[in-house]
């Protein structure tokens, strides 16, 4: 079973391929994080996202996308921008027929450490007890796209025929 996971925003869109065999294992594949440029448009910023997710959609053939869903801060320009974003994800997810979930904080939270009140520095932690990471891992962004994968997996089940 393949999954990409998505951490989705703007100035930076986590996302992780990660692989999971029929004995349980998982296996990181591929995960980084695509940064735009701040001073391009919006829709320019989302079309750079757009391609590079097909890209690695069409690379990687994952037959499911995981995205957390949206928390929403003070800042109402962002979160109207991360949720145009989210929507562009689903989108791309239905057109290349992959299987669709969505995972709030609080599950990404509680299926990684055990407590849903952990913060960044425990989730981080703890993703390298659960799978192994080869490389540095440079943003917050990837490493949530990860939990977000690991979230998925220890949530559904998947038929590996």
């Amino acid at each position: 079973m393949r999954l990409i996971s998505i951490d989705p925003g703007y100035d930076r869109f986590g996302f992780a391929v990660i692989d999971k065999d029929i004995k349980g294992n998982q296996h990181l594949i591929f995960s980084g994080c695509i940064e735009t440029n701040k001073k391009d448009s919006f829709e320019e910023r989302l079309y750079q996202i757009g391609s590079e997710l097909e890209n690695i959609i069409k690379r990687h053939k994952p037959t499911a996308l995981a995205i957390e869903t949206l928390f929403f801060n003070t800042n109402q320009k962002t979160a109207m921008n991360v949720s145009q974003t989210r929507g562009m994800v689903l989108y791309i997810g239905k057109k290349f027929g992959l299987d669709l979930f969505e995972y709030t904080p609080l599950q990404i939270k509680v299926a990684i450490t055990g407590y849903g009140r952990s913060n960044k520095d425990q989730i981080i932690s703890m993703i390298p007890r659960l799978i192994k990471i080869s490389g540095k891992i440079k943003y917050d962004d990837e490493w949530d796209a990860i939990a977000v994968g690991l979230t998925c997996f220890a949530h559904e089940r998947f038929n590996y025929q």
